[in-house]
């Protein structure tokens, strides 16, 4: 059996706070892989439609390339809808039934949890793995492997207002991803 670690999230753009928590549930779970994971419409915030899935999918491929135990993994782009993840794991567990799936959430998705599309069948068909977020409790009757990541303040949300105002995101994120921003002019104030 394979185990493979999954991230989901618009990752609009993706960043170095994305990349820490994969490969650190990696190693502390000592994983096969990690698999990313872009939703289409993710079911609990608005997209922020400024740059196209296609834009994204090359970010998050740009983000990953040298990671020989990251991939991307677009099944939830090829769906239309909202992106529960249950039916995410569903499909995954049949495509690859000899694999083990450990499904990574932020601890302010450890605290929604309750509030999930069919929480009690997807707890039965994945592993739920919770990394401390600042300011979130991580408390819930849920099982889940928690994992401490180091803290880094950074979010797809700050990198975008920090495009908008002329701000430097150096650090943030991979140079080869603040290129092609640039290059594609990305997120800048219209």
């Amino acid at each position: 059996m394979r185990k493979i670690g999954l991230l989901g999230g618009t990752f609009d753009p993706p960043h170095h706070g994305h990349l820490l928590i994969a490969n650190e549930v990696f190693h502390e779970l000592e994983l096969d892989e990690i698999w990313f994971l872009p939703n289409q419409e993710p079911p609990h915030k608005e997209k922020s439609d400024l740059i196209t899935t296609e834009d994204r999918l090359n970010l998050l491929e740009l983000a990953i390339k040298d990671v020989s135990y990251f991939k991307v993994e677009t099944i939830e782009l090829e769906r239309s809808g909202p992106s529960y993840t249950y039916d995410t794991i569903k499909q995954l567990k049949d495509r690859y039934p000899d694999n083990l799936f450990y499904f990574i959430i932020g601890a302010d998705m450890i605290e929604y949890l309750p509030k999930w599309h069919k929480i009690d069948e997807l707890i039965e068909m994945v592993s739920f793995v919770g990394v401390n977020r600042p300011t979130y409790q991580e408390k819930t009757t849920y099982p889940i492997i928690h994992i401490d990541i180091p803290e880094f303040h950074v979010s797809s949300s700050l990198i975008r207002e920090r495009i908008q105002e002329g701000k430097s995101i150096r650090y943030l994120l991979p140079d080869s991803l603040i290129n092609y921003l640039k290059e594609n002019h990305l997120y800048e104030s219209k």
